[in-house]
């Protein structure tokens, strides 16, 4: 499914911002009561470190911080709607978006979550996006949250070595489509079949995943999604100045980049320090490329993801030059 707008009009990014927690776990810390080792974990995933939430902590904190953070970047104190993309919400009713708006003053605005698991911060770009296009609203905070210290079995090797928690958002506002940080185009997926694959089993409490089965179909729909909404926007793949995939496991981004035929330098990756931190893991890494000057204004970007569900999804757009701001829980 493909959301390109009809008109000029389209959403910006305005604002970048992040908050990780405090708390550092190294997988040499896991492989004290984990059957593992970081050359194992490192050599199969790419990630030698993630942040775990203390105690208390909700998800509507972190993405509160992460909020605040953007606003901040943007330099701007209001919006018009906030969408929370999560697997993790603060309970299963009421959403958590309504709570992050309110603890940021902006009691009036629309707010809603939205559930697509690792691909839930690019449905969520789109569905705002879409409603800045139609001149539902003029601006917007797109947040993807999780705190998947609360749903991973601690004694799972297969899923306590990539989980991570943290937040990162965008501000986005009204614009037109020559504007740097225009968002230009949206490619979306699903197949249920899948759905077991990446899953939180009926009456259980903890995520259970199928990694081998998971890169299997990763791989080829995330290419294929990226090469939809490049050709969409009238992009060859050479021309993507950045790859920004979801940072599930350093094989899959190296082998969709592979497919596209981009080189390794346009490949966005920091796996290695914050894990797999879901719908957080495109603007944590967004952030991440604009601290390291991996991107800059006029970058031909796109994003790119797959999760449970089974979902994917892809968003092309050119970068302002965008500083992020990164926000704390103190």
């Amino acid at each position: 499914m493909r959301t390109q707008p009809t008109n000029d009009r389209c959403a910006v990014v305005t604002g970048l911002g992040t908050c990780l927690p405090d708390r550092i776990v190294t997988n040499d810390d896991l492989a004290r009561h984990l059957d593992t080792s970081h050359a194992w974990i490192h050599e199969r995933t790419g990630i030698a470190r993630r942040r775990i939430a203390a105690p208390g902590t909700a998800t509507s904190d972190l993405a509160t911080a992460a909020a605040r953070a953007a606003l901040t970047s943007a330099e701007r104190t209001a919006c018009d709607l906030v969408v929370v993309a999560t697997t993790t919400p603060d309970q299963a009713c009421p959403a958590t978006a309504p709570r992050v708006a309110s603890a940021l003053g902006l009691t009036g605005a629309a707010a809603f979550d939205l559930a697509a698991v690792c691909s839930g911060f690019v449905y969520a770009l789109s569905v705002a996006s879409s409603m800045i296009s139609a001149g539902t609203c003029r601006s917007a905070l797109v947040i993807g949250a999780e705190l998947y210290s609360t749903i991973v079995d601690p004694g799972d090797r297969g899923t306590a070595i990539i989980f991570g928690d943290g937040a990162g958002a965008v501000h986005l506002e009204q614009g037109s489509r020559s504007d740097p940080g225009a968002v230009l185009d949206h490619d979306l997926g699903s197949d249920g079949n899948g759905r077991h694959l990446i899953a939180v089993p009926r009456g259980e409490r903890y995520l259970r995943m199928r990694g081998r089965e998971v890169y299997v179909q990763a791989v080829p729909a995330m290419t294929d999604s990226a090469l939809r909404v490049a050709k969409s926007v009238g992009w060859q793949a050479g021309d993507i100045d950045a790859f920004v995939g979801h940072q599930a496991n350093i094989r899959i981004l190296r082998s969709v980049a592979k497919r596209l035929g981009l080189p390794e330098d346009r490949v966005v990756a920091n796996i290695e320090d914050v894990g797999n931190t879901a719908a957080a893991s495109i603007p944590l890494a967004l952030a991440w490329a604009a601290d390291q000057h991996r991107i800059k204004r006029g970058d031909r970007l796109v994003l790119t993801a797959f999760g449970g569900g089974l979902t994917w999804g892809s968003s092309a757009l050119t970068w302002s030059g965008t500083r992020p701001v990164h926000g704390s829980l103190g």
